[in-house]
C-alpha cells in the first residue's frame, strides 16, 4: 500500500498595487540569488493564521513595506513547487500599497527564519509588466485588471 501524498503547503502571494501616478506592482529580486527571478512577496501560512494576516506579514518580512491594505482574495493556485514537485496551495491576494514611500529600495530580511539575512531589491514595476514573473506568479493579474494579464513563462 502506498502512503497518501502529503497535504499541500498553505501559502499566500501578494499583488501589492500602487495606483498613482500610474498602476505598478510591488516586485523584488534576490540580490544574493539572481537566478531566482523577479517575484512578488509570498510565503507560508503559519498554523492558525488567516491568509489576510499572513500576506501582510510576508509583505513586511520580504520587502519592509508596512501600511498596505488587503482588498480581496483573487485566486487559489494549486500548482506544485517548480523545483521539488511538492504540493502547495497558494492564495493570491490583492493589496493596496500606501500612497507614499519610495519607488525602489533594498531590504534585508531580519529575524531567524529561513529568509533571515537575505537581501531583496524591491520596486514598483509598471503594469502591465514588461517581463513575466518567476514561477508564473503573474498568472492571476488579469483577474485584477484584464489589461494586466499573464505575460507567459518565468523570468530566468
Amino acid at each position: 500500500m502506498t502512503a497518501p501524498p502529503p497535504p499541500p503547503r498553505a501559502r499566500v502571494a501578494a499583488y501589492v498595487i500602487r495606483r498613482h501616478p500610474s498602476p505598478a506592482l510591488l516586485v523584488f529580486d534576490h540580490l544574493d540569488f539572481p537566478e531566482a527571478g523577479t517575484q512578488v512577496p509570498a510565503g507560508g501560512i503559519v498554523r492558525g493564521e488567516d491568509p489576510e494576516r499572513a500576506v501582510l506579514r510576508e509583505v513586511a518580512e520580504e520587502t519592509g513595506l508596512t501600511g498596505a491594505r488587503v482588498v480581496r482574495r483573487i485566486a487559489v493556485d494549486e500548482r506544485p513547487h517548480p523545483e521539488t514537485g511538492q504540493p502547495r496551495r497558494t492564495a493570491f491576494l490583492l493589496l493596496d500599497a500606501p500612497p507614499d514611500g519610495p519607488v525602489e529600495w533594498e531590504h534585508r530580511v531580519r529575524g531567524d527564519g529561513a529568509d533571515a539575512g537575505m537581501r531583496f531589491a524591491c520596486r514598483f514595476a509598471p503594469l502591465p509588466l514588461e517581463h513575466p514573473l518567476a514561477d508564473a506568479q503573474d498568472a492571476w493579474l488579469g483577474r485584477v485588471d484584464p489589461g494586466w494579464g499573464a505575460t507567459g513563462g518565468a523570468v530566468g
